[in-house]
């Protein structure tokens, strides 16, 4: 499934220049028409290692009302959240009405480190499917409008950002023994990512492609992305009143 994705798709500088500033502006407009509405919208950024998630999400929020906006970073769980259900943590980040949430790494963990790495048991995985689905049905039968993006390149593209990031003093601290390991076992991460796709891309929650080779192609397409879903939710809760 992965390897038909085209991560190559491109844009130019000059196209992205000129595109860029006007779905900014479109995007500021969107959230404060969604918080006069009262709509909360969840984003979701998974990926490979170097994909680009947090220059995504820099860029998404380069023109939204700070106050308007949360970014949730999702680390390891702590030993009170290895206590509870895997989606108790994410439960309290769920945004309030007119608000948004933007998660760097979400649930999704649970069908991919977690399932690869053996953090967690095959039953626990398996039945993660549905209740992701559930969560996400719940959440947005509340009046949420989710957005999930996978941030894709190819192997040979993180490999590229991978030495770059060795060379660069300043972007040392971003590359670390743990990413290659991670790397090496590539196939398996793979093959969960490919079921996790196929399995949680629902009609109102589905996943959006990032083809991310090109790093100005994704970071436009995110904007347009967040921006037409932003727009269809305003209209419907304008017609349904």
């Amino acid at each position: 499934m992965l390897e038909l994705i085209d991560a190559g798709k491109s844009l130019s500088k000059e196209d992205y220049q000129r595109v860029f500033p006007e779905l900014e502006i479109r995007l500021g407009q969107c959230q404060r028409a969604a918080q006069a509405a009262g709509v909360p919208v969840v984003i979701v950024f998974e990926g490979w290692d170097a994909a680009g998630k947090g220059g995504n999400i820099k860029r998404l929020t380069a023109g939204l009302d700070p106050r308007g906006y949360e970014v949730v970073p999702t680390g390891p769980p702590t030993r009170e959240e290895l206590a509870h259900h895997f989606l108790w943590r994410f439960w309290a980040n769920v945004p309030r009405s007119g608000h948004i949430t933007i998660f760097d790494r979400s649930w999704y963990e649970r069908l991919m480190v977690e399932r690869v790495e053996g953090f967690c048991t095959e039953d626990q995985w398996r039945r993660a499917f549905r209740e992701i689905n559930e969560f996400e049905r719940q959440v947005i039968e509340h009046g949420t409008v989710i957005v999930k993006f996978w941030v894709h390149i190819d192997r040979q593209e993180q490999l590229r950002r991978f030495k770059a990031r060795e060379r660069t003093p300043w972007k040392r601290w971003k590359i670390g023994e743990e990413d290659w390991r991670n790397r090496g076992k590539w196939r398996h991460y793979e093959v969960a990512v490919a079921e996790m796709l196929e399995k949680t891309s629902t009609r109102d929650a589905p996943w959006t492609i990032l083809e991310s080779n090109c790093k100005l192609y994704a970071r436009i397409k995110a904007l347009r992305t967040v921006s037409e879903a932003l727009s269809r939710a305003i209209r419907r809760r304008r017609r349904d009143k």
